[in-house]
């Protein structure tokens, strides 16, 4: 089942080689507003555009705020009524402004916190506040603050008997886990109930939120279990995997987030719905619509499938009991007319099903229930007439798999010789669908060949869908053997090892950059150079060699290297660092100027200025060699002036040129160079003018005051004024600073 579908809202690149510390810890999202916390204590401001037109939904940063250096930000809760965002960060909960992040006056700093939990907003007096429980593992308490807009109180305490690991609040009611087990706590009535224990050496310690007034914790042996304010459970616990790092409820369904998979059971039946592979999943945010994915550098968004069309697509694969299920577990959340529209047509697939398996009884009990119109019925049966002329049959052949016609019920087919006679796409994704969810190797590898041999895209899927749990069955160089002399099937398997995987094999890379050129090497000698396909392909392998760097260049060069295959050959040659060489070959024996200067572009792309300027140089010469480019030579001027040094360029140009052809080009230059002095001039006074205001405020911090007056006593060091020279002066003034200065070094 596709219950939920999966789509990349954010992603951050990697700043460079070594120990990253940017990775993701935490989420918050209000109201298009996504805030992310990071390892290396930056907090991250979002803003979420939703899909349109199919495509799926993104993310901008707004603004980002640094809080410290070598602590990650724990925790992050946006409290929009006050227009807060709550942060934990280095054991401290900072109260922040939601859309500027900066700190919110009057709100200081609490300290020695492990963990918080916000409730909903509340007003008494006309004033509005939300609950904030601050968990103290250094005092083993919680605290109970009122958060307000400008302002917030501490009104109770709760002592713990071990220290809090995870905290949750309905209401009056406290659900904690401690070092070992799990409590119910009324703050109210101060009574406490003890749930069960637990083992944090083990199983990570899990207290969420469920459906209203419910609570979610990881039991003992694997356990979700669902607990209820009360201390009691309404519905089976759910059994999910080892290694369960966060957890989430959007009803009617959990989803269980491990390090590489997202396991999504349903409450309403406890039973796995789907898998999803994560890569490196840290942390889950639920919402009313939709459930974020916490991975170390992306952040993804889960949308759920409309429930009609969840049931729907279970009757398709004839589900009918979960359908049901299903179905009655959501029935408060669809409208009246929907709800008996779908219980007919559960009704109406469990009858043909039944019907077809010649159980009779069983079937005219739901098509009564689904209230069929008998002439469907009528009009399976061969050479019969249903008696209404007007009456058009809306399912003439039921869609469920055991669909046969009636002639053939007493005349059965006797031994087979394995060949279908339907030979469908439909048939034969089936068929690959069946094979990916065996672990009975030898029977996959015995029905893998058959499938190659019909499609080699379908068969691919046989060892790129499997279910994670069993994608271990076949070692890739297994697979990479059995797909040796398939080439689709082969780039197909080599794509989802670094696209999805994210292989960094150089003999992965290599491979599949290999097979890419065959395919096109191929296609050519079939005299198919301009087939859609064949561009397909050589469109991957460009984009191929521009984004990887692991795959052997020498060993590709010298396959293509006799070949037609001009870009991908200037590609390999400029990893190898020879830029001239790549240029001259797109210029002269690919004929494609525009190639040449999109490689300018993407080759200098996220370099110093000075490598664009040489390689647009380069071209420039190459131009210049020929009297059938001098055209060139000029458009290249003029069109891209931003990319030259002028003074470099002027060098190259033929003494015989006017000003006439490269006027534009000398303009755009002169302009951009005096823009660049005048900017670098701005700078550097804004810089003098910093400097002096950093200087004027250590002045003041490093001085103080001296009072001036014509007393004959110095206010500072009240040392006696006499003497000649006292007399002699006028201005007493100076003396005082004379005299104050040599005891505090003036």
């Amino acid at each position: 089942m596709n219950v939920f579908s999966s789509s990349l809202v954010f992603e951050e690149v990697p700043a460079g080689k070594g120990k990253d510390k940017c990775t993701f810890q935490c989420l918050e999202f209000f109201c298009n507003n996504l805030y992310v916390g990071r390892k290396d204590g930056v907090i991250q401001h979002l803003t979420v555009t939703g899909p349109s037109r199919g495509e799926s939904p993104g993310a901008r940063e707004v603004s980002r705020r640094q809080m410290g250096r070598g602590r990650a930000v724990s925790q992050l809760k946006a409290l929009p009524v006050l227009n807060h965002l709550l942060v934990l960060w280095d054991g401290t909960i900072t109260a922040l402004n939601m859309f500027s992040l900066e700190p919110v006056p009057g709100l200081k700093s609490i300290q020695n916190v492990s963990l918080f939990y916000a409730g909903e907003p509340a007003a008494r007096a006309q004033s509005v506040f939300v609950e904030l429980f601050s968990a103290s593992a250094k005092r083993r308490a919680v605290s109970i603050h009122r958060v307000y807009v400008d302002r917030w109180e501490c009104v109770g305490q709760v002592v713990l008997p071990q220290e809090p690991v995870a905290l949750v609040a309905h209401e009056t009611r406290l659900c904690v886990a401690t070092s070992d087990r799990y409590i119910l706590h009324d703050y109210l009535s101060q009574s406490t109930l003890q749930l069960f224990t637990h083992d944090v050496g083990k199983q990570n310690v899990i207290v969420k939120e469920s459906v209203k007034g419910e609570f979610l914790l990881n039991g003992p042996g694997n356990l979700g279990m669902f607990v209820m304010q009360n201390g009691t459970s309404q519905r089976p616990p759910v059994p999910w995997p080892d290694g369960v790092l966060d957890a989430a409820v959007l009803f009617p369904y959990l989803l269980a987030l491990r390090n590489q998979t997202l396991h999504i059971y349903s409450m309403l039946d406890q039973q796995l719905k789907q898998t999803i592979y994560i890569q490196g999943g840290k942390a889950l945010l639920s919402t009313p619509e939709s459930v974020f994915v916490v991975a170390e550098r992306e952040v993804r968004l889960l949308s759920q499938t409309a429930l009609e069309d969840q049931i729907q697509g279970l009757l398709g694969l004839e589900r009918v009991e979960e359908a049901s299920t299903l179905l009655d577990g959501v029935q408060a959340l669809l409208p009246g007319d929907c709800y008996k529209d779908l219980q007919r047509k559960i009704a109406c697939t469990s009858g043909w099903i039944h019907f077809y398996n010649e159980a009779f009884p069983e079937a005219i009990e739901h098509f009564i229930k689904s209230e069929l119109d008998p002439r469907e019925i009528i009009s399976v049966y061969p050479a019969t007439v249903s008696g209404s002329d007007d009456f058009k049959p809306s399912n003439p052949l039921p869609a469920v798999s055991n669909t046969r016609d009636l002639r053939e019920l007493n005349q059965e087919d006797q031994v087979v010789n394995g060949e279908c006679g339907d030979s469908s796409q439909e048939v034969l994704l089936h068929i690959v669908k069946t094979l990916c969810q065996l672990e009975q190797k030898s029977v996959i590898l015995e029905a893998a060949d058959w499938v190659l041999q019909k499609d080699q895209k379908a068969a691919a899927l046989i060892f790129t869908k499997r279910d994670p749990d069993t994608q271990s069955l076949f070692a890739p160089n297994e697979v990479l053997t059995i797909l040796s002399h398939y080439p689709v099937a082969l780039i197909l398997y080599l794509e989802f090892l670094i696209q999805d995987l994210h292989s960094e094999e150089e003999k992965h890379h290599t491979l599949l950059a290999m097979t890419y050129a065959t395919l096109i090497l191929d296609a050519t000698e079939r005299h198919k150079i301009n087939d859609v396909t064949n561009q397909e392909t050589r469109e991957k392998l460009q984009q191929f060699l521009w984004q990887s760097s692991i795959y052997d260049t020498d060993a590709l060069h010298a396959k293509i290297k006799s070949s037609h295959l001009h870009v991908e050959r200037a590609i390999l040659l400029g990893r190898a660092g020879e830029h001239r060489k790549a240029l001259d070959l797109l210029v002269n024996q690919e004929k494609d100027e525009r190639a040449a200067e999109t490689y300018c572009w993407r080759t200098s792309a996220g370099q110093e200025k000075k490598c664009t300027q040489q390689l647009f140089l380069c071209l420039l010469q190459i131009y210049l060699g020929s009297s059938r480019h001098v055209t060139s030579a000029v458009d290249l001027l003029n069109n891209s002036a931003q990319a030259f040094d002028p003074a470099r360029a002027l060098e190259v140009l033929p003494g015989s040129w006017s000003l006439q052809p490269v006027m534009r080009f000398l303009n755009e230059s002169l302009r951009a160079s005096m823009h660049q002095r005048r900017t670098r001039g701005l700078e550097k006074n804004l810089a003098k003018v910093e400097n002096l205001r950093h200087k004027c405020a250590w002045m003041e911090a490093a001085h103080g005051k001296v009072k001036l007056d014509r007393s004959r006593v110095c206010h500072s060091c009240q040392r006696q004024l006499t003497g000649p020279e006292f007399l002699r002066r006028p201005n007493s003034e100076l003396l005082h600073i004379h005299c104050c200065s040599e005891d505090q070094g003036y």
